[in-house]
Formats: C-alpha cells, structure tokens, sequence
C-alpha cells in the first residue's frame, strides 16, 4: 500500500523541465508493471526493480529515450502537467489501436513514437529539440500504425 503513495514526495517536489538535468531512476513496483522498463514521472524515472534502475546507468539507449520525453516535457510549456495531459489524449486517441496491436495505444502515442525512433541515437538531444511528436501527433492513427511498422532509424 505505501509503494502507491510513494511517488506523492516526487510530485511535491517536482522542479520544472527545464531545472532537471538529469533524471535518477527510482524503484517503484506498485505504479511500474512488468513488461516496461521505465516511466518518465516528473524528473525521475520509475522502474519495478532495482535491477532495472542498475540498468539505465548502463544502458544510454534507454536513458536516452527517458531523456527525450524530458526535453518533450520542456516543449510542453516546461510544464509536467501540460506534457502528461497531452500524452494521456494521445493515448485515449489511439486506444482503439489495441484492437489491432498489442500496446498499440502506447506505441503509437506521438511522445513515444519520437522517443522509440531516436533513442538509438545518443547525439539526438544534443542536435534536435525533441519537437518532432507535433508532426506525429497531426497524422492519423492509421498513417501512425504504417510507420510503427516502418524500420525505426538507428536501430
């Protein structure tokens, strides 16, 4: 029951997008189910496990693509908010998209996409301000769907 609340001190403290400089993964297995490896939650990242956080200390792929919903969240306004109510429409928009891929509502969430795309490549953030869900975001499900199906670049 504590593990729900344990992210209340997260929010409370929240600084925004644009003060965080880099995000410190945070074992939370009641909010983090299996399957995913992290979430972006207000400049931390959650993980189910302690062997999951050790991972993103390691891996740059994946910390990369933590990162860029960061600097998608300082797109947003530099709001955490603005950016978590834009990713819940987005996901409510393509929920029906489960019918026909497993998390399709999720992969085909504009954030996402531009996250999935570019987190291979560690010079992305560097070179790009991680505005490039807007263009997703104005495309139908169905033209999002043909390009999940796409090879994503640098993988």
């Amino acid at each position: 029951m504590w593990m729900m609340f344990s992210v209340v001190p997260l929010i409370w403290r929240a600084v925004r997008p644009s003060r965080v400089v880099d995000m410190p993964a945070v074992v939370n297995s009641f909010w983090m189910r299996k399957g995913f490896e992290g979430l972006t939650f207000f400049g931390h990242i959650l993980t189910p496990t302690q062997a999951e956080a050790d991972l993103f200390s390691r891996n740059k792929e994946m910390k990369n693509h933590e990162m860029i919903h960061l600097r998608q969240a300082q797109s947003c306004g530099d709001s955490w908010f603005r950016f978590y109510l834009l990713y819940i429409w987005y996901w409510l928009r393509a929920l029906p998209a489960n019918r026909k891929m497993r998390h399709g509502a999720y992969l085909l969430n504009p954030f996402e996409i531009e996250a999935y795309r570019h987190m291979n490549d560690l010079d992305y953030l560097a070179t790009n301000d991680a505005t490039e869900w807007r263009r997703y975001a104005k495309m139908s499900i169905k033209e999002r769907i043909k390009l999940y199906e796409q090879k994503t670049p640098g993988a």
